[in-house]
């Protein structure tokens, strides 16, 4: 025995993250609620699992389904891939209906809310009535916003709707149906790389946009521009898409005085800069829509100096000719294009310089400096001050002489060093000749003879 009556029954154990009596019979008692409430919780876990995936697999609308013509099994496989089947929802949960019915009828008996296939206006309801709960939204992303079906009806398609158009864009015709993905899945139908094509699918259809009387080529023209080629060849995500600048569920065209708002949200410093400009009341007044008028809005090319000089590819001489505007464009494009001009040249004789073994590093780091100038120049055309532009690009310019001058002198030492080694090359064949001589003279020389 260890020590005392009283002293066994203070004796303690820490055991299943609690401190029981030392007690052999308590112990075991204690044990054996622990151990049935565990098991009792995992029967749990898996009974609820359980009834998510079997209520998708025993639903009398799967079974009944698979077994007709494609054109309504079709949709039951395409679920099998939808992010709603992968949270645990079924059919009944978007069509009601009961699903624990074997009969058609009573399956599709109104008074358990079964809708067959909801109409175009039917559809923003039919969606938002999950996706308008916050708190039902909590259970499966908390993240996602719930007010997407007000913003819808605020857009051009919820409005057309609401009038009773059905030929209009709703939830599934950007989404899908039976195999939606989640928006950063890269095979859904909203995921940035795939946008353009989605809206295209309508505002690509002649047929289909000529009741509204609107361009049918803005997929085609956007496919040739400086975003689609950041999008698709650079796979940049970031660049702007159709939602980028129309907006996605409240979509609707900028107007003429909101477009310089919409393409601010990415080129901020150039929308600053713009509307301190001489630019900016004229284009008021106008009604050109500020940024469309110079670069387009959906075949937007990259931007070159050509474009602010006053020759070929001008878009200067579209409002100006002859006048200050004219001269002020001609000094700009003049000294953007030699200062281009100077930092192309003396890169070239780096580069050439390099490849000839010579030491130039420096030189090549030093010139990044011209091209950032360069760089915040061609920002400031939209001051539309030549004046600014030249003092931006003055440095630029000194910059591109100071490191083609160190090109040029690279080349005269290489030109140094070609003529000290073919000096060299010459005077040590002149002392190899004198060796050759010297030999033959010794070697021609008779053997001495001995008296």
């Amino acid at each position: 025995m260890i020590g005392t009556r009283n002293e066994r029954q203070s004796l303690q154990i820490v055991t299943l993250g609690r401190r029981l009596p030392a007690s052999p019979a308590a112990f075991r008692r204690r044990a054996i609620v622990v151990l049935t409430v565990a098991a009792l919780a995992t029967l749990a876990y898996f009974v609820t699992f359980s009834r998510k995936t079997s209520a998708q697999e025993t639903s009398s609308c799967v079974i009944c389904h698979s077994k007709l013509e494609p054109r309504l099994s079709d949709p039951v496989k395409s679920f099998d891939g939808d992010i709603h089947k992968s949270k645990g929802l079924s059919c009944n949960d978007c069509h009601g209906g009961n699903p624990n019915k074997a009969d058609k009828a009573e399956a599709k008996d109104p008074n358990w809310g079964y809708v067959a296939k909801p109409t175009a206006q039917q559809i923003p309801g039919f969606c938002g009535k999950c996706h308008s709960d916050a708190n039902l939204m909590k259970r499966f992303n908390p993240s996602l916003r719930v007010d997407q079906v007000q913003e819808y009806a605020t857009s051009i398609h919820g409005q057309k709707l609401q009038k009773g158009d059905q030929n209009v864009a709703t939830c599934v015709s950007c989404h899908g149906v039976h195999g939606i993905k989640a928006p950063d899945d890269p095979q859904s139908t909203v995921y940035a790389a795939n946008v353009a094509e989605t809206c295209g699918k309508c505002h690509g259809d002649a047929n289909r946009m000529a009741p509204y009387g609107i361009p049918h080529d803005q997929y085609d023209k956007y496919k040739s521009s400086v975003h689609a080629n950041a999008l698709y060849e650079k796979h940049d995500l970031s660049a702007p898409t159709c939602n980028d600048c129309h907006g996605n569920h409240g979509a609707a065209p900028p107007g003429l005085t909101s477009v310089a708002n919409v393409c601010g949200q990415c080129h901020s410093r150039q929308a600053e800069l713009f509307q301190k400009s001489p630019h900016k009341e004229p284009f008021d007044k106008m009604q050109r829509g500020e940024c469309l008028r110079c670069h387009s809005n959906h075949d937007i090319k990259p931007p070159t100096d050509t474009m602010a000089g006053v020759g070929p590819g001008s878009v200067c001489v579209s409002c100006h000719n002859n006048d200050k505007g004219f001269a002020a464009a001609q000094n700009i494009g003049s000294d953007l294009g030699d200062v281009s001009a100077k930092i192309d040249e003396a890169k070239e004789l780096l580069d050439r310089a390099e490849k000839a073994g010579m030491e130039v590093s420096h030189a090549k780091f030093d010139l990044r400096d011209a091209s950032d100038g360069l760089t915040q120049a061609r920002v400031l055309v939209h001051t539309a001050s030549a004046d600014e532009i030249h003092k931006a690009l003055t440095p630029a310019m000194e910059n591109a002489t100071k490191n083609y001058a160190a090109g040029e002198y690279a080349f005269s030492e290489l030109s140094f060093r070609r003529k000290g080694l073919a000096v060299s090359l010459v005077f040590i064949l002149f002392l190899a000749g004198l060796v050759y001589l010297k030999i033959r003279q010794i070697e021609s020389k008779p053997p001495s003879v001995e008296s």
